[in-house]
């Protein structure tokens, strides 16, 4: 059963994507526990370092990212990536505040290679979850509101077999029925990336995150690297 895919018109218009998938089933969510927080605010601390001045506009996996929204038109500063939103809040407000265990976890990859990391909460989900350009008769709801919405013709969402979209402008915000919270136990997780050398950073992401998973949230996982020619896990 295939759980996460990319349509063919994504990969085809985004020949250098390269996203990784991992299927968790009987996760723990718990509370963050002081091990991980303080792994977490560890790599904060090694990030801003390592920024240090630089513009994050000029990190090679946040160009990257803003070229695909623009492909697809949005414009990237006024929704940013994911990853570009989380490294701004760290650079500029000095850190990134813990939510649960599995949020922090995809937090913490996330901010250490700059890219994107959605974790799907998969109960109120028909997978497979399809990254594709919507047709404007999906719905979507607003995670902080609660409001239904529909996202714009052309947009990159990702959405499951009931046209349920998890996620909208790609990698920009998810949705209230797909955030993990205490009582998921099931999820995909995604990590993906556009810039050159992204297919060996995703590798090591996806080595990072299972790790991190089977420390701290237990569990089963199934993952793998996806691009044009393996679009599907």
């Amino acid at each position: 059963m295939t759980s996460f895919q990319y349509d063919k018109q994504i990969t085809s218009n985004y020949p250098n994507l390269t996203g990784g998938a991992i299927v968790a089933r009987g996760v723990t969510n718990a509370p963050t526990t002081a091990a991980l927080r303080d792994r977490y605010q560890a790599e904060q601390a090694a990030v801003k370092s390592r920024i240090g001045e630089t513009p994050l506009s000029e990190l090679p996996s946040l160009s990257a990212w803003r070229r695909a929204f623009s492909a697809f038109g949005v414009s990237p500063t006024k929704y940013r990536s994911a990853a570009e939103a989380l490294l701004r809040r760290l650079t500029k407000k000095g850190d990134i505040p813990v939510i649960n265990t599995l949020v922090d976890i995809g937090n913490l990859v996330s901010i250490r290679y700059g890219l994107p990391v959605a974790i799907f909460d998969t109960r109120q989900i028909a997978t497979p979850i399809t990254v594709h350009y919507s047709d404007g008769s999906e719905l979507y709801t607003e995670l902080a509101s609660g409001e239904a919405m529909r996202p714009e013709v052309g947009e990159v969402v990702f959405s499951d077999e009931n046209k349920m979209v998890v996620a909208r402008r790609w990698c920009w915000r998810q949705s209230a029925t797909s955030a993990a919270n205490a009582g998921t136990t099931d999820a995909v997780i995604t990590v993906e990336a556009h810039h050159a050398g992204g297919g060996a950073d995703i590798e090591s992401a996806l080595g990072d995150l299972l790790a991190l998973l089977n420390e701290f949230a237990g569990g089963d996982y199934k993952s793998g690297v996806l691009d044009g020619g393996n679009p599907s896990l």
